[in-house]
């Protein structure tokens, strides 16, 4: 978002700025034929226009002029009438031309002047690039020059406004995003009708635009000539109005990005974890920013109705609460955080056998390794067990099972240091079968001394989402067998470490998406 001095102090400076290359960097041309971009290119090559480089009103080197036009074949010989006049208008003014031809078969459930505007852009973005690439110019100075006008600003605040908006859509057509730039934007339709006519060049009318069924026309034709008896300067008004929401648009999502990243307990890929009280404590235009922010990391192209926004803050109000969002992003509020998760983060666990020694690959990139070791003489197992319990961090997750109350003994261990691989061992069936919780598992957690616990409720103790708790790892005996560890939670008691015990099962979890 630009300060003060950004916005009102232009130009000083700024070819010192820019260097000599600054001149070979594209200005890509939209046209399409119709009186506001004929007029764009008509000035471009004869006027100077505000391509916001930071020279301000100035003329244009004309080796960096390209027109790009799209014919969208929507409207049969008219379509190609556009073509035909966009061509003899590049040939009259020396600029080169690229013509792109569209074609509308799936529109993928948009509408099809968003369809025809994407369509647009995409050809506008690949131009520049190729352009730039043959110049050797970063892209990042290169231009795409839209005739987007104070009508057409006007135009789509009140389409906006007609069909429900924030301050994002009321904000209407920006002045600038990224390289796209709008020089007439401060110049109304028919300011520039005049313009061509002065300079004795003629233009082509779209013959859809007197059908009000499309909803820019009806406000066109219908909407803004009312608006328009109220003040005759509207366009001019609204335009006004447009900047200043948009400036404060900018200045609201900057402070939402910062809230949402100081309350973000954790993010990887498919997943993003707010605290819920911070985002219970936010001013409510924050908060429902936020929201779209963290499901934008989510998934760029899910666009969020209002709705969806209001139901997700009321499960953060109500401190519980689910519902399935645009794109099937699953939203889970639950011991005190928003848990925010696409559909391939919510991946089940992979069950089956693993063999000790040896390893086998968790949800999210982790991993369950077995180890079969001896306790070394004169040491005592449980000291052993306490201090890699005390040495695992975010990463890993460690405990030692007694091998003997699992049904394997010294002889084992034996067996692997004769080897030195450790196949002995694998082979003479030391293994363990790891799956994830089911209804109804019970265990004896380590510290109750033989008092069974259902490990749901342990989960619930320990705050794991419900939505994860089919990625936990369950390690047990057999398939059907007694747990033994819930990965990374609780140790079974039966299977504990003793005094006594001297050959050991090592199981450690190594996780990498940690936060």
């Amino acid at each position: 978002m630009p300060t003060v001095a950004q916005r009102y102090i232009q130009g000083q400076s700024s070819a010192a700025a820019h260097g000599p290359s600054a001149p070979a960097s594209p200005v890509v041309l939209m046209v399409s034929g119709g009186a506001d971009s004929t007029a764009l290119l008509v000035m471009a090559c004869t006027s100077k226009l505000d391509i916001g480089d930071g020279m301000g009103r100035a003329r244009i080197a004309r080796e960096r002029i390209f027109v790009l036009h799209v014919n969208h074949h929507l409207r049969g010989e008219e379509s190609d009438a556009d073509e035909a006049f966009v061509r003899d208008l590049c040939e009259r003014y020396g600029v080169p031309v690229c013509v792109v031809h569209a074609s509308f078969t799936d529109l993928g459930g948009q509408n099809l002047e968003a369809a025809a505007r994407e369509v647009r852009y995409a050809a506008a973005r690949r131009y520049v690039r190729e352009l730039s690439a043959e110049r050797g110019c970063p892209r990042s100075t290169a231009r795409i020059a839209t005739a987007h006008t104070a009508s057409d600003r006007t135009e789509t605040f009140f389409m906006n406004a007609i069909k429900g908006s924030g301050l994002a859509g009321l904000s209407s057509i920006p002045r600038r995003r990224n390289i796209i730039v709008r020089p007439l934007i401060d110049m109304t339709h028919e300011e520039l009708c005049r313009y061509l006519e002065v300079a004795g060049v003629g233009w082509r009318e779209d013959s859809t635009n007197g059908d009000t069924a499309y909803l820019r026309n009806f406000v066109r034709h219908r909407i803004v000539p009312v608006a328009r008896e109220r003040n005759a300067n509207l366009a001019r008004v609204v335009s006004a109005a447009c900047d200043v929401l948009g400036d404060e648009d900018a200045f609201m999502a900057q402070l939402a990005a910062t809230a949402l990243r100081t309350c973000t307990r954790r993010s990887r890929e498919g997943l993003v974890v707010i605290d819920g009280a911070r985002l219970a404590a936010a001013e409510v235009a924050i908060a429902r920013r936020m929201v779209r922010l963290a499901v934008k990391q989510l998934d760029p192209d899910v666009r969020l109705e209002f709705r969806h926004v209001e139901a997700v803050l009321s499960c953060v109000a109500a401190g519980e609460g689910s519902l399935t969002l645009p794109g099937g992003i699953d939203a889970r509020m639950e011991f005190g955080t928003l848990s925010l998760r696409t559909a391939a983060a919510r991946e089940e666990l992979v069950s089956g056998w693993l063999r000790v020694p040896g390893r086998m690959p968790l949800a999210n990139g982790a991993v369950l390794e077995a180890s079969l070791e001896r306790v070394p003489s004169g040491e005592d197992a449980v000291v052993l067990a306490r201090s890699l319990a005390a040495a695992d961090d975010a990463t890993t997750s460690t405990v030692l099972v007694d091998a003997a109350s699992l049904g394997y003994a010294e002889h084992d261990v034996v067996r692997l240091k004769e080897d030195g691989s450790g196949q002995s061992a694998g082979a003479m069936g030391v293994r363990l079968w790891v799956d994830a919780p089911a209804a109804g598992d019970l265990m004896c957690p380590l510290g109750m001394h033989g008092r069974s616990k259902k490990v749901s409720d342990i989960l619930n103790e320990e705050q794991v989402p419900v939505a994860e708790r089919a990625q936990v790892p369950v390690v047990r005996t057999a398939p059907s067998g007694s747990v033994v560890w819930v990965g990374g939670i609780r140790l079974d008691d039966r299977f504990k470490c003793t005094a006594a015990s001297r050959v050991l099962v090592k199981l450690v979890i190594r996780r990498v998406d940690a936060a």
